[in-house]
């Protein structure tokens, strides 16, 4: 049985960016930072206890949750994921910081997994 992986990021993918800031830190009281990218706009989110978060830009027809989970290896979490029924969204790629990877479950959802560079 794999150990436990923790939720490390959340990110809210929506169309409306400037609608779900306003909502959100009028709700939650969240204050992002804005970073803008070549790939469009992203707000940063604080969302204490170690979990960071984000709102990102995107043509996304339906506003959708999606954590990540850390895992020490995100090409083997991918794999494992695809025998289990996943369908891929988004192969292992490295940015900045890390690598990740985007699959939809076959019970419903959508998960990140997360390895972060050390």
């Amino acid at each position: 049985m794999p150990s436990q992986a923790p939720v490390v990021h959340l990110e809210l993918h929506t169309n409306d960016l400037s609608s779900a800031r306003d909502f959100y830190g009028d709700l939650c009281g969240w204050h992002p930072d804005r970073i803008d990218t070549r790939h469009g706009s992203y707000l940063a989110l604080d969302l204490g206890r170690r979990l960071g978060g984000g709102i990102v830009e995107s043509s996304t027809h339906k506003p959708l949750w999606l954590p990540y989970v850390e895992v020490s290896d995100v090409a083997a979490a991918t794999d494992r994921a695809l025998l289990l029924g996943a369908s891929l969204l988004l192969g292992p790629r490295e940015g900045p910081a890390g690598w990740r990877s985007v699959i939809s479950t076959p019970v419903g959802g959508e998960l990140a997994f997360w390895q972060q560079k050390r």
